[in-house]
């Protein structure tokens, strides 16, 4: 009797499982025969009732039936899967007539390209680079730095106040001041990339926003001939082997002696053109020994200590590179800008 009714749980199943035409329905026949509480595995209930040798007779044939079922339930379900999957792919083909999609790869804006050149040519002479923020106090970006609240030289450097004390900041020099406090009167030699603000008309030539890269390098016996060394080997790097500087005496307040470093046209090779009105030299940045005040004020004492500072405009560098005739057009977001600049870049 027991016998006739796993037969015919076996013969239900693999008829339904036969007929079933999706996973669901195979999923339900899967319960329904082989979880714990099916009925074909109620019948387990009765094996306490056998004789030893009748038990073992009817496991096997319970077991042999839950085999069968389960074998035809999935070769069943991977027949499905074929088939879902065949249903899917016709559903979603791809009509290869049709005209594609073009993406086009992005460009980088010059005044990007130009800092990541700059910071490697001054990694590779062995400079870190320190960063520092954008909204800087007073005592930072002036004081610290030989510009008393006072003085006139702060008329060159008119910018935005956020309080009396906190500004945007006219420089990346407070950078310096910051490292040099952190570096306790131990020796320094970093760049600060980033961009700083003044109060400027906006034309082609001038913008309330800039980038700028200054480098610091504070130790014993340093010299001019030093500064003058690392900024020709810069020139070289980023204009060319035939570039040669000179430098002008100029004045900052934070370094004494102070130059202005020119390089030799690279559209006339210095011999004079309109570019570089005739005078065969661009301006290209400024620098200087670092003033003692600024020394002292930082925690060095200028009898056994000496350094060197220098400033560099990254849109002026661009400019020269790429023969940019507009200061703004770094800062307008229009992609056919970049697009130019693509393959150059």
């Amino acid at each position: 009797m027991e016998d006739n009714k796993i037969e015919e749980i076996v013969a239900i199943a693999l008829s339904e499982t036969e007929s079933s035409d999706n996973s669901d329905q195979l999923q339900e026949i899967r319960n329904r025969y082989l979880s714990k509480k099916s009925e074909l595995m109620s019948l387990m209930s009765n094996l306490g009732e056998l004789s030893i040798e009748k038990r073992k007779e009817f496991g096997q044939k319970l077991n042999a039936a839950k085999a069968k079922i389960s074998e035809v339930i999935n070769a069943k379900q991977e027949e499905l899967k074929k088939r879902e999957l065949a249903a899917r792919l016709a559903k979603e083909e791809i009509d290869i007539s049709l005209p594609s999609y073009q993406t086009l790869p992005g460009g980088k804006n010059p005044f990007h390209v130009i800092i990541d050149e700059m910071t490697d040519i001054f990694l590779g002479m062995g400079f870190e680079v320190e960063d520092g923020p954008e909204v800087e106090q007073d005592l930072y970006n002036f004081e610290l730095l030989n510009i008393p609240h006072d003085h006139p030289a702060r008329d060159m450097q008119d910018t935005f106040y956020i309080s009396d004390s906190l500004l945007l900041r006219t420089h990346t020099s407070p950078v310096q001041a910051h490292a040099m406090e952190k570096a306790q009167g131990k020796p320094v030699r970093i760049i600060c990339p980033g961009k700083t603000y003044r109060r400027d008309d906006d034309d082609a030539t001038h913008s309330h926003q800039f980038g700028q890269i200054e480098g610091l390098v504070i130790d014993k016996n340093i010299n001019i001939g030093h500064l003058k060394a690392t900024l020709e080997l810069f020139a070289k790097k980023m204009f060319g082997e035939k570039r040669e500087i000179r430098l002008r005496p100029s004045y900052f307040p934070f370094t004494e002696p102070s130059v202005e470093v020119d390089i030799t046209c690279a559209n006339c090779d210095g011999k004079g053109c309109s570019m570089c009105k005739g005078t065969g030299y661009i301006e290209v940045l400024g620098g200087g020994m670092v003033h003692p005040n600024v020394l002292k004020m930082n925690g060095y004492d200028p009898e056994e200590y000496s350094g060197f500072a220098f400033g560099i405009g990254i849109e002026r560098v661009a400019i020269l590179r790429y023969g940019i005739d507009d200061i703004r057009k770094f800062y307008q977001n229009d992609v056919r800008f970049l697009h130019q600049y693509r393959k150059k870049a």
